[in-house]
């Protein structure tokens, strides 16, 4: 930002100040404020923190005190970063996982010392990385032992619901989560199927409909689950209507199209909610992949009726199974069409789980990529799934087996952090609730990063290297220079202070 007392004397100055504070009324008129600080010309880069996907050195202190010198005109053949905190975005909300029956389960065959090591890693904000959000199950999924639900087959007016099932591993599981994150964690539920009685094709699994008979009973549904979970001292930050609508899975699935989610919304779930004062309560529409995104949002959020009740579109990141490349255009569309509304990650992972391939670089980037482009176009929140599954990839009562950050070995009793858990942590650690996502660019398509104004007035770059050969850059931020190193195939975290 500009230093104010060194150009208001001059006329010129004043212009110039007076067209900022013009342009920046127009671009925050849909955002919070940004956070008030003064810049001076005396940055430091305090620290740099590193992980290198084949070597030892994860989240580790590389570097500190590195000085920022005068401006340097980079070359073609140069990598650089380009921050400018003055230009401000979204307020970043948080970074979290799903806290799955698979995860509960897994959890709960660990010894005791390895269950309180999980809970710090994952959780603690200083000697963990800090995890602020939380999605569970509304009943069973595909990471779940079993298919099952709060009712009783055919109960419609649902007077047997009952959320005992997740008392034995879930829940005390997710109260675990929230006492060691602090007290303070958001968290938001997701359905995978209605109970088969209210469906088309009378199963759980394998895709159906929602009879529209059983639109209010479903609406009624999520007020019990809500109600259930509250009671037992889990707040429920918000929902979404339903995972993955458009897809026809061996598992739990349910299909909606764009008007069928839009009719159950602003018809049944929405008012249901008010009606049960839980108004308050965030609803995210969509929750699947990037590639249908604009659609849904387009459809869902033109409807005024249907808008008035949705916090944010939801989305996933499998789409790339088409043709290898992730639809980042997709989020950025939804963000410029809709600014007034929240884009979040709600779930990605990396399939097909094999042992041999747990230290491959390339899961671990696909979430530095994915994390760096989808904070870049406008997402505030980002949301891993399972935090935690075994030495097989599961449990999964269907066989979709996958990695996790973390996997924990049930005939063992030891944790594994993969690169992924490091990679994720160099942004979960650093970048706080609140903060303000900055203008940023490079110059190099191998060097891609992202940067964020904490409340506390440091800036955080998170920077992406996923080439075999270690990189020299730069960093400029108001018309200084640093210049700094990083290994192949690493992700760094620089702190400027």
């Amino acid at each position: 930002m500009f230093n104010f007392l060194k150009i208001i004397n001059s006329s010129l100055g004043f212009i110039l100040i007076f067209t900022f504070y013009a342009c920046s009324q127009v671009e925050n008129k849909t955002i919070n404020e940004p956070t008030k600080k003064q810049y001076t010309k005396d940055f430091t880069i305090s620290k740099v923190y590193t992980t290198v996907a084949k070597d030892t050195i994860k989240l580790q202190l590389t570097a500190k005190n590195i000085p920022f010198s005068g401006l340097i005109q980079p070359l073609e053949t140069e990598a650089s970063i380009l921050i400018n905190p003055s230009k401000q975005y979204q307020t970043f909300l948080g970074i979290g996982a799903a806290l799955t029956d698979a995860a509960a389960e897994t959890f709960y065959k660990l010894p005791k010392t390895k269950q309180e090591q999980f809970m710090e890693a994952y959780f603690d904000k200083e000697k963990g990385i800090a995890y602020s959000l939380a999605r569970t199950i509304i009943h069973s999924c595909d990471f779940s032992s079993e298919t099952y639900t709060y009712v009783k087959e055919g109960d419609h007016k649902l007077t047997s619901f009952s959320i005992n099932h997740d008392k034995q591993f879930r829940i005390p599981f997710t109260k675990k989560a929230i006492l060691a994150s602090g007290g303070k964690l958001r968290i938001y539920a997701s359905p995978w199927s209605p109970p088969a009685f209210m469906k088309t094709n009378n199963s759980m699994l394998k895709g159906g409909k929602l009879k529209t008979a059983f639109y209010q009973n479903w609406a009624n549904y999520f007020v019990k689950f809500i109600k259930a979970y509250e009671k037992e001292g889990i707040p429920i930050w918000g929902l979404t209507i339903q995972n993955e609508p458009m897809a026809v899975q061996q598992w739990e699935s349910c299909i909606y199209i764009a008007e069928e989610e839009r009719d159950f919304l602003k018809n049944y779930l929405g008012p249901t909610l008010e009606k049960n004062g839980l108004g308050d309560k965030k609803i995210i529409i969509w929750d699947h992949n990037r590639d249908l995104l604009f659609e849904r949002a387009n459809v869902i959020l033109n409807d005024p009726k249907a808008n008035k009740y949705v916090w944010g579109t939801g989305f996933h990141w499998y789409e790339d199974w088409k043709d290898g490349t992730p639809m980042y255009k997709n989020v950025s569309a939804v963000n410029k069409a809709f600014p007034d509304k929240h884009l979040i990650f709600t779930e990605g992972c990396n399939e097909k789980y094999e042992l041999s391939r747990i230290s491959d670089p390339k899961l671990a980037e696909r979430y530095g990529k994915a994390m760096i482009n989808d904070f870049n176009n406008g997402t505030v929140a980002w949301t891993d799934w399972n935090i935690l599954l075994d030495e097989t990839g599961g449990p999964n009562h269907v066989g979709n087996l996958c990695f996790a950050p973390v996997h924990g070995n049930t005939k063992t009793g030891e944790l594994t952090f993969t690169n992924s858990y490091y990679y994720i942590g160099q942004f979960s650690k650093f970048i706080k609730p609140g903060a303000k996502r900055i203008a940023t660019g490079t110059t190099a398509n191998h060097l891609s990063a992202t940067s964020f104004l904490n409340t506390d007035g440091s800036i955080i770059v998170v920077a992406l290297n996923n080439r075999n050969n270690a990189i020299k850059y730069m960093l400029t931020i108001d018309n200084k220079t640093a210049k700094l190193t990083m290994p192949a195939h690493s992700i760094q975290t620089i702190v400027i202070n």
